[in-house]
């Protein structure tokens, strides 16, 4: 059924790569480049057929690619998340019948990974969109009634022949375009879900473990090395489904080399009512998972947005409400210890992240050479703050990140409001002694003063809404 590997379709020879590979350090929750530079992950999700890449099938408008990949990476931008088949529709079908991979797609990846070589762009990528391969299921080729493997999708983390065939996907994949520095990383699995066991979570595991080891062999094989692997899940799942066996294989599992979750929070970041709550839930569930891990290994969240705003509720956030949502979050996640600030999934109209988004990550991108991120062995910090403060913190002994916001400012729209400045005095937990702090604006992405003072008592007048901290021990 599935391509064998003298295939001209799969036969690519090595080629040079302009970008360096991603990877990790043993203890350091954070990434950093082959030669040992920082590099931290600031990104969205996009689609193949949304707006901004739907020129590149059957090529009708690489130029236009083009422009965006440059406009991201004026932004700061550094990683998209993309789904190597993105089933919504069956003319995007990656395979058809199962096993012929389709050239207009091959063609498709072709261009776009070259495009992101050029610009310098990276890919967080993951095989099979399974929340359309689902919901289409009576037209999608792995289907057994359409000729391939499968005969139902709550088997298919089980089923030996649908095992194969993602694995045949994956080798295809890194045969033809893991060579390339433009792969961040592979999302081995997008939203493992009890459901496609069976209703059952116990086989993760050693699903994980043979998906995982054989794309490792294959790598090895055709590249010398291997990219990094993580698996992701919809994060409700945990606080839905506590019984069930979910964490180790998500947090711990000894063959993955960072851990994420999708953290669509009911009723808060999944259905924003203000633009606080949902910062705050942010930073308390990236506190949570990052405790779950037990060897430093990075951790970011993968997908957010107001999903069930969008989705369920058939409305789209107005603009100005959902930057200030975005931006808020984006800090959350960033100084309660998670890599980059949390790859957003658009849930608009159209699936485009707004100008004010795009700001938003530019300003993020501007505040991160105030951290040495290659030597940030971050810990939670517990901050103690005045009432109507709220704020997260991460440190070590020579670093620290803090983000604060005022709580109760938001108008009847659920947005800040402009108020005078406020002075307050918190201890900065873990650093002793004298420190260098930056503050930063996170809605102009610049900086704002710089001074020493002692970890004990940092003194700070607070503007309107929210504001960041850089410290440095001296």
């Amino acid at each position: 059924m599935f391509r064998s590997a003298d295939d001209p379709l799969t036969a690519v020879p090595p080629r040079a790569t302009a970008l360096e590979w991603i990877t990790t350090r043993p203890g350091l929750p954070y990434f950093v480049t082959e030669s040992g530079e920082a590099w931290t992950p600031i990104g969205d999700n996009n689609a193949i057929n949304w707006p901004e890449l739907n020129g590149l099938f059957r090529r009708k408008d690489l130029p236009a690619v083009e422009t965006f990949l440059h406009r991201l990476k004026a932004s700061g931008v550094t990683v998209i998340r993309l789904m190597l088949e993105y089933a919504q529709h069956r003319h995007r079908y990656f395979e058809r019948p199962a096993g012929r991979f389709v050239p207009a797609m091959v063609q498709l990846w072709d261009d776009l990974f070259a495009l992101c070589e050029r610009v310098g762009m990276r890919l967080l990528l993951t095989p099979v969109d399974t929340y359309w391969t689902w919901m289409h299921w009576k037209d999608h080729p792995w289907n057994r009634a359409n000729g391939g493997p499968l005969a139902h999708p709550s088997e298919i983390l089980t089923c030996a022949e649908t095992r194969d065939a993602i694995k045949a996907r994956l080798t295809f994949a890194t045969r033809r375009w893991g060579h390339s520095g433009a792969l961040f990383a592979w999302d081995l699995w997008n939203e493992i879900h009890p459901s496609q066991a069976g209703w059952s979570a116990e086989p993760f595991p050693s699903f994980i473990h043979d998906i995982s080891a054989h794309l490792r062999r294959v790598e090895q094989e055709a590249h010398g090395r291997t990219h990094l692997q993580t698996v992701s899940l919809f994060g409700p799942e945990l606080w839905w489904r506590p019984e069930m066996p979910l964490k180790e294989p998500l947090f711990r599992h000894p063959e993955l080399d960072f851990a994420t979750i999708h953290i669509y929070y009911e009723g808060t970041i999944d259905d924003p009512r203000d633009t606080v709550a949902p910062a705050l839930d942010m930073g308390r569930i990236v506190q949570e998972s990052i405790a779950e891990i037990r060897d430093d290994r990075p951790f970011l969240d993968s997908e957010h947005g107001p999903i069930h705003k969008y989705k369920d509720k058939k409305r789209t956030l107005a603009a100005s409400f959902d930057d200030e949502y975005f931006r808020h979050i984006q800090w959350a996640h960033l100084a309660a210890g998670g890599a980059g600030g949390g790859m957003r999934w658009p849930n608009r109209t159209p699936h485009i992240l707004t100008e004010g988004m795009r700001a938003a990550q530019a300003a993020l991108s501007r505040f991160l050479p105030l951290i040495d991120w290659t030597r940030f062995h971050r810990q939670p910090l517990t901050l103690s703050l005045p009432e109507g403060i709220a704020g997260f913190g991460c440190g070590d002994a020579d670093q620290a990140i803090v983000w604060l916001i005022r709580t109760n400012e938001c108008d009847v729209r659920g947005m800040m409001t402009p108020k005078g400045e406020r002075v307050l005095e918190f201890r900065v937990p873990g650093i002793g002694g004298a420190i260098e702090v930056t503050s930063f604006d996170t809605l102009g992405g610049r900086e704002l003063m710089r001074w020493c003072c002692d970890a004990s008592a940092v003194r700070i007048s607070m503007p309107a809404g929210d504001l960041a901290l850089a410290i440095r021990r001296v």
